[in-house]
């Protein structure tokens, strides 16, 4: 698929003897590889194989997903930007595992310090999916605001990097490196003093400009329709998920039990629903079905948070108020909120269905009319008129036939 910025690029890059998109998409491509591939080893001679699995369950749909995007479509800023953050997953992770093996498990290993800057782009590279958000579907802003607000972004972002290297110097120079448990720069990841002072305005800045990306696209979707519309309804799924994935990952940790603990460590794949959204919905792959996977996420998400809620609640309950031993709370409180599971998914479902799925909600109430009429039907050319209505309606088909074989009882 080509277009007229294809074209463009391309000549540019020939008049100035610039690499072309196959020459970038090799070096890209090639160095998340290579990163992947260092990264495995390290992270299991480190022993940190969750934050290795965070990495690789995000970062190889982003690359996967930003290849087959920068191939088809070379003039979206999308895919590339998919390769740059699967390649700061990966070397931000390998990093920081070559880190923890130098300096807290005390192996004499050269190029240390290079580690631990690789470590601090991992962070970074993530924050670059706000602006694929900004430039979704196919990288163009509508308006001269939104362009001005992207190059906001840019700047604040630029300023974050450049404190994160003067904090990462500023630790590296002239004082013992500490790390800490993932291999992360203790100077860095607990900021104090200029470097908090300077980091928290920045970073409030590039959020009150992600949620305005966020609210563009919502704006977009209500003025959108056809195959725009479940584009952007894909994007919502994702990003609701995403969302939702950040929420549990980071809030759950601190609460009791070990149940929310490993529910807030899965919860960071979650954030795997973004760029395999995005890439279904630019490659323009069965958009149709996006519907049921908006009803069906948001029903999980929904039964997700309610059953935490009472898990919770049932443990502080009972450790703090029945003064119950705590391995019995958690054994209760666990398989009550499995007891639950079944019975609250199932009514919440129908909820989310009238209200984001009506064609579904619908239909199920028209075949279950037409099951309860079937029991008292005994005339067959009524049943039939009666079925090809239902599954018309239910289903819309362009075309149906309906054969009846003759001389059963």
């Amino acid at each position: 698929m080509t277009g007229p910025s294809a074209v463009t690029a391309e000549d540019t890059a020939r008049r100035y003897r610039m690499p072309s998109t196959a020459v970038w998409l090799r070096v890209l491509g090639g160095l998340a590889v290579l990163s992947l591939a260092a990264m495995i080893p390290l992270t299991f001679l480190a022993g940190q194989v969750f934050n290795g699995a965070v990495a690789l369950v995000i970062g190889v749909p982003c690359a996967a997903v930003g290849a087959l995007i920068a191939r088809r479509q070379p003039w979206n800023p999308i895919g590339w930007l998919f390769l740059v953050i699967a390649v700061c997953l990966f070397l931000g992770t390998g990093g920081g595992d070559y880190a923890y093996l130098g300096y807290r498990v005390g192996h004499h290993l050269p190029l240390g310090p290079v580690a631990v800057v690789l470590d601090q782009v991992w962070g970074p590279g993530l924050e670059l999916l706000l602006v694929v958000v900004l430039l979704f579907p196919d990288g163009r802003l509508p308006s001269r605001f939104w362009r001005w607000a992207l190059r906001a972004y840019g700047v604040l972002y630029l300023a974050l990097l450049t404190a994160h290297a003067a904090a990462t110097a500023d630790a590296l120079i002239g004082h013992p490196i500490r790390v800490d448990s993932s291999g992360g720069l203790s100077a860095v990841d607990n900021p104090a003093g200029w470097f908090k002072t300077v980091q928290n305005p920045l970073t409030a800045g590039l959020i009150v400009l992600s949620v305005s990306f966020i609210g563009r696209q919502v704006l977009s979707w209500r003025r959108s329709s056809g195959e725009r519309r479940q584009q952007l309804k894909w994007l919502a799924s994702g990003a609701a998920t995403s969302l939702l994935s950040v929420v549990l990952a980071t809030s759950g940790a601190g609460l009791p039990g070990m149940f929310l603990q490993w529910v807030s460590g899965l919860a960071w794949f979650g954030i795997a629903a973004l760029p395999l959204s995005i890439g279904v919905a630019i490659l323009k792959y069965r958009l149709y079905e996006i519907d049921r996977i908006i009803s069906r996420t948001l029903a999980y998400a929904i039964v997700t948070g309610l059953l935490i809620g009472v898990y919770a609640g049932l443990v502080l309950l009972a450790t703090h108020v029945l003064a119950f031993q705590t391995p019995v709370a958690v054994a209760g409180s666990t398989l009550a909120a499995a007891a639950l599971f079944t019975p609250v998914r199932r009514r919440v479902q129908r909820i989310v269905d009238r209200r984001f799925n009506r064609a579904r909600y619908d239909a199920d109430r028209t075949i279950a009319a037409f099951a309860a009429r079937l029991q008292d039907a005994v005339d067959l050319d009524t049943v039939t008129a009666d079925l090809t209505g239902v599954v018309h309606t239910a289903l819309e088909p362009a075309h149906m036939w309906l054969w009846i074989r003759e001389g059963q009882p």
